[in-house]
């Protein structure tokens, strides 16, 4: 009942006050895109979405237009030189998320969920989570949001070819959170994971994930971050 009612009721209308109560910083970020970079506002980019179907995931425009077909493809680093004037502080303040609120208003996505990912990146994750894991729709955030919210660090100091480190060490972990998630749904799972992305953005390396949620799968070695 609560994922087939109360879950799309609740992602309507936390979208709807969402757009309202942040117009005031999401009319000057239009601007400011608009005036700086390449001068266009918003990424449109094929994503999987709910059942495998594709769909067209909303996004401010935070990397050049031809990035995909330059060095680091479509893994982004920390200073990544493909970032425009204002990509770096919207990608790690995750203000370029925020136009995705208009696909969950159109019932593309969710609140909470795993992310919509191109087939490159989903191509990565083993076999049996490649079946399930958009049996729930995607989220603008959602548990492996908030535990990979280093993932750019990570990518930044890993001396193997990015593409590698993400199949061998990161696409494993964050398929087995999404998995963690839809046994563990729930209106107090998302109302939490909803509270934690917040905290994240206060306290980027902050561990309370792991203490909210204490049978979270464990974190690799490999993936823990530096003392």
């Amino acid at each position: 009942m609560y994922i087939s009612f109360f879950k799309r009721l609740i992602d309507l209308l936390l979208a709807l006050v969402a757009l309202i109560i942040l117009s005031p910083l999401l009319i000057p970020v239009c601007i400011g895109l608009l005036i700086t970079g390449e001068h266009y506002i918003f990424y449109f980019q094929k994503r999987i979405g709910y059942k495998n179907r594709y769909f067209d995931i909303w996004k401010f425009a935070t990397m050049l237009k031809a990035s995909p077909n330059l060095a680091g493809g479509l893994h982004t680093t920390k200073k990544d030189p493909r970032l425009m004037p204002m990509g770096g502080f919207l990608r790690k303040t995750k203000i370029n998320e925020l136009p995705q609120l208009v696909n969950i208003l159109i019932g593309d996505m969710s609140i909470i969920g795993p992310r919509p990912l191109v087939d490159k990146t989903f191509a990565p994750y083993p076999e049996h989570v490649k079946a399930v894991i958009y049996n729930v729709k995607p989220g603008l955030t959602g548990i492996g949001s908030i535990v990979f919210r280093d993932e750019e660090d990570l990518l930044s100091r890993t001396t193997m070819p990015l593409e590698e480190y993400y199949r061998v060490h990161i696409s494993p972990y964050k398929g087995e959170l999404e998995l963690w998630y839809q046994k563990n749904l729930s209106a107090y799972t998302d109302l939490m994971l909803v509270f934690l992305t917040a905290w994240a953005i206060v306290a980027p390396h902050s561990e309370l994930v792991y203490k909210v949620f204490k049978d979270l799968p464990e974190r690799p070695m490999e993936l823990r971050r530096r003392a």
